[in-house]
């Protein structure tokens, strides 16, 4: 073989040698690097809303007792139905503000109304009206009970107008009227009743008959 064969056979030799991938020291082919598959997403389930916390209401207070307490009184009580607040009338005599009565309403006339037949007219410009009952605690013992009434309502021109029964402690007034009574409108009367205390409560109880009972003052006096 001449030398410029030689020459060419290993150049080719050289070439073929350069094609050749290079073998892994142990001697395996190389594996295509793969990357991880990513973890799937897992969507969470909704959590349901945390139920509100139940307002609790608060416990109603107790309803207060129609009948006044007067068990640690030993004088007169005088009580100024229909009246906001305490009087003291001419002669020195507090009245206390309107109190004691189941059911009803109050009204007021005017301050210079005129009422015959009293030195005290202010207490009957006042009136509780279209009450069941009037109750209060007391001492046991005998009592004069004075209530007060006057027809100040101008609705009621005559006898008849209005009439209603009460009962002091078991004594009946029955068809009371207290236009007829009083001798006409605007005109105070007293009805006087004797009571003997024997269970601690003085009560008396009103029935409507014609219009709605009224009362314009109550007064229990201590017997000696």
């Amino acid at each position: 073989m001449t030398p410029k064969r030689i020459l060419l056979a290993v150049t080719a030799v050289a070439l073929l040698a350069g094609c050749q991938t290079k073998p892994n020291s142990s001697g395996a082919s190389s594996a295509p690097v793969v990357a991880p598959a990513p973890a799937p997403v897992v969507a969470s389930a909704p959590q349901p809303a945390p139920a509100p916390t139940p307002a609790v209401a608060p416990a109603p207070a107790p309803a207060p007792s129609a009948s006044a307490d007067f068990s640690a009184t030993s004088g007169p009580i005088r009580i100024d139905a229909g009246a906001s607040a305490a009087f003291t009338d001419p002669n020195g005599n507090v009245w206390l503000a309107d109190q004691g009565f189941d059911g009803g309403d109050n009204t007021e006339r005017a301050a210079d109304l005129a009422i015959a037949n009293t030195d005290n007219p202010g207490i009957y410009r006042t009136e509780h009206f279209g009450m069941n009952s009037f109750s209060c605690r007391l001492r046991n013992g005998s009592y004069t009970v004075k209530l007060h009434f006057a027809e100040t309502y101008d609705g009621i021109t005559a006898a008849g107008g209005r009439v209603f029964s009460f009962n002091v402690n078991g004594q009946d007034f029955k068809d009371f009227d207290v236009f007829a009574k009083a001798g006409g409108g605007n005109r105070a009367y007293v009805e006087s009743v004797v009571v003997n205390v024997t269970e601690g409560k003085l009560t008396i109880t009103f029935t409507k008959n014609v219009q709605n009972p009224e009362i314009n003052g109550i007064e229990i006096i201590p017997n000696a």
